[in-house]
C-alpha cells in the first residue's frame, strides 16, 4: 500500500516508519526545516514497540511537489486547528478511492474534513498510545493503555473494510481494531485529554502527579461532571452509564497505566506551539453553550491554557 503521511510529529513518525518497515511505500509531508535530517537519519522510534529507522520513498513540503500521488491512504496527523486547510489541501489531489483517516485528537475533525473529502471516504481513529518527539524525526513511544481504534463516525465505510485497514496496521506492529462506534471511543478520549493535558499543560507535571494532588484531583473530577452533563444533552452515549463510572474506571485503570506521560500540549507549551485546547476543553464549552449546559470549570481551564499559549506564542 502507498501511505502519505500528512505532518511528520511524533504520531506521523511513528507510523511513517512502521508502515515503511512493514514493506509498504511512504511519502511524508513535513515543514521545509525538517526534510534534510530526515532524508539523512530517516524516521527514528524507539520505546515500548522497539527501535525502527526507515527512510520514507518520498519527502515532500507541500503535495504540489508529489509526482506520484496513487495513495491509498492518507494519514492525517497535524494539530486539530490544521484539519480544515489540511482537508482542503488534500481534496485538490486525492485520488477518488483514497481513504482520509483523521489520526488526530479532540472533537470537530470529521466536521471540519467533511465539506471538502466525501464521508464514505474519512476515518476517524482514536489514538491513546503515548508518543513524544525526541527531535525532528524522532519519536519515542511510552506509554498504551489500549488499543487504536478506527471506523466510520456514521458508518459510511463498511466495518469489514475498516478492519482490513486495522489489520494492516496490526502487521506493521500497531495495535489496531475497527469499530461500528468510534465516536464512543473518540468521546472516551476527549474526556481523558480534557481531564489531564490541559491541567497538565498548566501545571507541568505528570499524569500521576496530577492525580496525586488534591487540588487537580478535585477539579478533574468537575472537568469529567460537566463533560458528561453535556454528553447527555447532545445524546451521545460513551462506554460508561454516567461520570461516577467513567471516573472509578479513570483514577484506578486509565491513569496507573499512564502516570507517567507528561501531556503533548505540555510539549506543545515547551516549544512556543499553540495547543489544541479548542477542540478538547475548549469544544466542551462551545456544546455546552449550544446546548445550555453550563461548564464554568472547563471555560477557566480553556482561558488559562490559553493565556499561557499567549505567553509562550505571543500571539492572542
Amino acid at each position: 500500500m502507498h501511505f502519505l503521511i500528512y505532518g511528520l510529529g511524533a504520531i506521523g513518525t511513528v507510523y511513517g516508519a512502521m508502515l515503511k518497515a512493514a514493506g509498504h511505500k511512504v511519502t511524508g509531508l513535513a515543514r521545509p526545516s525538517m526534510l534534510e535530517t530526515i532524508s539523512k537519519k530517516g524516521l527514528q522510534v524507539c520505546g515500548i514497540w522497539g527501535e525502527y529507522a526507515q527512510i520514507p520513498d518520498v519527502l515532500i513540503s507541500s503535495l504540489d511537489e508529489a509526482q506520484d500521488r496513487d495513495w491509498d491512504m492518507i494519514i492525517v496527523t497535524v494539530k486539530s486547528y490544521a484539519t480544515a486547510e489540511a482537508a482542503r489541501d488534500i481534496a485538490r489531489l486525492r485520488p477518488p478511492e483514497c481513504l482520509l483517516w483523521l489520526a488526530q485528537n479532540g472533537y470537530g475533525n470529521f466536521e471540519a474534513a467533511a465539506p471538502y473529502i466525501p464521508e464514505d471516504k474519512i476515518l476517524l481513529g482514536r489514538i491513546i498510545f503515548g508518543a513524544e518527539t525526541q527531535s525532528p524525526g524522532v519519536s519515542k513511544v511510552t506509554v498504551i493503555a489500549d488499543d487504536v481504534v478506527i471506523g466510520s463516525p456514521k458508518n459510511r465505510i463498511p466495518l469489514p473494510v475498516a478492519e482490513k485497514w486495522a489489520a494492516l496496521f496490526r502487521e506493521s506492529g500497531i495495535p489496531t481494531r475497527a469499530s461500528e462506534d468510534v465516536m464512543k471511543y473518540i468521546w472516551g478520549k476527549i474526556i481523558y485529554n480534557s481531564a489531564l493535558n490541559s491541567l497538565g499543560a498548566i501545571l507541568e507535571v505528570n499524569y500521576g502527579k496530577l492525580a496525586g494532588m488534591d487540588g487537580s484531583h478535585e477539579l478533574m473530577i468537575h472537568v469529567v461532571r460537566e463533560i458528561f452533563a453535556v454528553l447527555e444533552a447532545i445524546g451521545q452515549k460513551t462506554h460508561w452509564a454516567d461520570a461516577d463510572a467513567y471516573l472509578a474506571d479513570f483514577y484506578s485503570k486509565l491513569i496507573p497505566s499512564t502516570k507517567y506521560h507528561h501531556a503533548s500540549m505540555l510539549q506543545d507549551i515547551q516549544h512556543s506551539r499553540h495547543t489544541e485546547i479548542d477542540s478538547l476543553n475548549g469544544a466542551v464549552v462551545a456544546l455546552g453553550r449550544m446546548y445550555g449546559v453550563p461548564t464554568p470549570v472547563n471555560e477557566t481551564i480553556t482561558l488559562l491554557v490559553k493565556a499561557k499559549e499567549q505567553l509562550v506564542t505571543g500571539v492572542a
